[in-house]
């Protein structure tokens, strides 16, 4: 009977063991769970670690200006890997880069966003911040809520080119004829603080970017405008954010015949003069030589050989070249410019120039463009 309740005893504490150690593992694999699968009403009811107010806030805006928004953090966190923030409900503007730059000073950190103004009605986004933790911590995010900013609007001229910024500088231009009624002007800008791609030039009968470096601190582009023949001056004006007056910029419209640029024979040629001056000179051709038979005097040969060559070169036709399918034909000879058209095939078409990596070629149409030596075939 003894042995029998020692027996009893012994099972009772063993099941109490088992069952202590089941149940906490159960804890420990709930606390795992929790850990691995928390919802954001528990993540919102952590502790505060950061916290967050505005340091620099514009006091007036300008509907096309590039301005900056500085936030200071504090962590209350000593380690942790990073601090990443996510916008809402923003409002007229746009986000000119998906990470601020950030300043480190003390205990803060103080982070630094470009926007563009795009409106008249401007409202600040929400920041949230987020804590990255060492290694998988969940820490609550803190949200510092939006303000509305006040905007200015300008009240510029007609030749007000859409340019806010804190310079505007034109490094070099050229002017060549385009048609019988029009020139075009081509130009290389820069500007500091700027959406330099909102150029745009009242009264231009057409006009473009050729190319642009697009950036908030300096920022380049070449531009062409076609304008008419009677213009003297291509001019326009930009706002300067530090002198906080309209600028004018003045372009002098000097026409260059070297034909660097492409559209300067839309109009057909006027085959006639070339004809008649054949016609006379074949004449001369003819008249000095019976003055060589008749006369003896071989002298005359002289105005027999060059009327000839002269009928030569201007009766022998430009060399072709062959167009690949598919190829750009551009307005200028600039790798990233204006393609106005796309040869649907293979196309033979007159050389009429050529400069460095690129051939000058008339269409059927009679205009001028400008093929990559790349998209030259072979015959």
């Amino acid at each position: 009977m003894r042995v029998l309740a020692w027996f009893f005893l012994f099972t009772a504490l063993f099941a109490n063991a088992i069952e202590d150690v089941n149940l906490s593992s159960f804890a420990d694999t709930q606390n795992s769970t929790q850990s691995t699968f928390i919802n954001e009403e528990e993540i919102q009811n952590l502790p505060k670690v950061l916290y967050l107010s505005y340091e620099k806030i514009p006091s007036r805006v300008l509907k096309g200006e590039i301005f900056t928004v500085t936030i200071k953090t504090l962590s209350t966190v000593k380690e942790f890997m990073d601090i990443v923030y996510t916008i809402s409900n923003s409002e007229g503007l746009k986000l000119l880069s998906d990470f601020p730059s950030r300043e480190t000073d003390s205990k803060y950190y103080y982070e630094t966003f470009h926007f563009l103004a795009t409106s008249n009605t401007i409202r600040l986004p929400d920041f949230t911040a987020t804590l990255l933790g060492l290694t998988n911590e969940v820490y609550r995010t803190t949200t510092l809520l939006g303000q509305t900013l006040n905007v200015i609007s300008l009240n510029p001229k007609k030749d007000f080119s859409n340019i806010v910024a804190n310079s505007f500088e034109i490094l070099e231009y050229k002017t060549t004829s385009y048609d019988s009624m029009h020139n075009i002007v081509v130009f290389v800008a820069t500007a500091k603080n700027c959406d330099i791609s909102a150029l745009n030039l009242n009264g231009a009968y057409k006009q473009g970017i050729e190319s642009i470096t697009e950036s908030y601190f300096d920022s380049k582009i070449t531009y062409y405008a076609i304008i008419d023949k009677k213009m003297e001056n291509l001019s326009f004006s930009y706002f300067n954010l530090e002198k906080n007056r309209f600028i004018p910029i003045y372009i002098p419209i000097v026409v260059d015949d070297d034909s660097v640029t492409t559209q300067s024979d839309l109009k057909p040629k006027d085959q006639s003069h070339e004809i008649l001056k054949m016609a006379i000179a074949a004449a001369i051709a003819v008249v000095a030589l019976f003055g060589v038979f008749l006369r003896k005097k071989y002298i005359y040969l002289v105005f027999v050989v060059l009327p000839l060559t002269y009928i030569i070169y201007v009766g022998v036709p430009s060399k072709e070249v062959c167009i690949k399918e598919g190829s750009g034909i551009h307005l200028l000879p600039l790798a990233n410019g204006t393609v106005f058209e796309i040869t649907p095939s293979r196309y033979y078409l007159q050389k009429e120039d050529e400069v460095k990596g690129w051939v000058k070629v008339q269409l059927k149409n009679e205009k001028i463009g400008w093929v990559k030596n790349e998209d030259i075939c072979s015959r």
